[in-house]
């Protein structure tokens, strides 16, 4: 564990983990958001500015601090970096004695999460179960995988949306590689962040970034220190916007399939399928065969696709899910119900970002709540 001294103390700290051979991505600013990109350092990264979200609602601002992490999880979300919206699965090319198929390279390289949050460190850990654990592993999904690093960060405030701590997914970054806590931001001399190295990789990478070396004000963190609590995390304290009574709720949606509360909340649905893109979780594709130009080849590629959409459900004759109803029901309890059945948990981690992109205004929260109540 070390203490490190404000921004100069962090932009170290990344630069001794791209010299290990890692490209970094974080949060940063990009077109009037706090988006997830590839950064070159501390530099890059939103210091001094916050979001402010409500349903249907989403605009940045700027603190009177200068924290690098407090914000609520970016809305663009780290799951393209693993599970990318469009994917050339592989490429055909036509000779004239047949044709040949081959697998299309996919491979970024050793990649670095800066800044990931409990939510989406649990949503990696679903997805983990989803392309990883059922006996035929994603290869996409594999290789990026086994070559990211999880550099979480505790949440410094709660998000007016999230709601993590009723889906046990936080607000601490307790499974990250390395575990960041910021801390003092509105005074510069106490401006601190205390690095904690969580797993052999965490303390591998750590020890080679050499930060105690080129940063003479980077100290261990020694027992005294813990014992004296010296560096509390602000997540103790971080209390969510958003809560969901998660009792029996499994059992709680599939009894009630036919509560009128669909019909309420298909009535503003636009069944745009914003909700899915953003989530963390969804891994719904379609695979496509496409020809390429020059003529004499094809791609197969494999992009994101939605639950929302009619032709999603098509199967011969017709889609099951004519109605935008019948798909809302259908993403609500496959997240907080049936996929319990699938992969042994909950497919939602309280992150909210649904409830912000949604251009009605629909509330997650709200929506479970009415089911309960009616």
């Amino acid at each position: 564990m070390v203490a490190l001294c404000g921004g100069l103390g962090l932009d170290l700290l990344l630069q001794g983990i791209a010299r290990q051979g890692y490209r970094l991505v974080g949060p940063t600013v990009r077109n009037g958001a706090i988006g997830v990109d590839v950064i070159d350092g501390a530099q890059d990264l939103p210091q001094g500015w916050t979001d402010q979200q409500a349903p249907g609602s989403y605009r940045i601002l700027r603190r009177d601090d200068q924290a690098y992490f407090g914000f609520s999880s970016p809305p663009g979300g780290w799951k393209r970096y693993l599970f990318p919206a469009h994917s050339v699965l592989w490429r055909s090319t036509t000779h004239g004695d047949g044709i040949e198929i081959k697998p299309a390279s996919d491979d970024p390289g050793p990649t670095a999460f800066i800044g990931i949050r409990s939510c989406d460190l649990a949503a990696i850990e679903i997805q983990d179960r989803i392309f990883l654990s059922r006996g035929n592993p994603d290869p996409i999904y594999e290789a990026r995988r086994e070559n990211l690093l999880l550099i979480g960060v505790d949440c410094r405030e709660p998000g007016p949306l999230c709601f993590c701590e009723s889906m046990d997914c936080g607000p601490r970054a307790d499974g990250a590689d390395l575990r960041i806590t910021e801390l003092g931001p509105d005074d510069p001399a106490t401006h601190r962040f205390v690095v904690r190295a969580q797993t052999p990789l965490g303390s591998d990478v750590l020890a080679g970034s050499g930060i105690e070396k080129i940063d003479q004000s980077a100290r261990p963190v020694d027992m005294d220190d813990l014992a004296a609590d010296r560096f509390p995390s602000p997540a103790d304290d971080c209390v969510p916007g958003r809560v969901v009574n998660t009792d029996r709720l499994a059992e709680l949606l599939v009894a009630e399939a036919e509560s009128p509360v669909w019909d309420d909340i298909a009535e503003r649905c636009l069944a745009c399928g914003n909700c899915t893109m953003v989530c963390p979780t969804c891994f719904c594709s379609d695979v496509d065969d496409l020809p390429v130009i020059p003529p004499g080849g094809q791609e197969r590629i494999r992009q994101w696709a939605s639950c929302f959409e009619l032709d999603h459900s098509y199967i011969h004759g017709g889609s099951i899910r004519q109605s935008i109803k019948s798909r809302y029901r259908q993403w609500l309890t496959h997240k907080f119900s049936s996929w319990w059945d699938q992969f042994g948990s909950s497919g939602c981690v309280g992150c909210g970002r649904c409830i912000a992109s949604c251009p009605v205004g629909i509330d997650v929260t709200e929506s479970l709540a009415a089911i309960r109540d009616g």
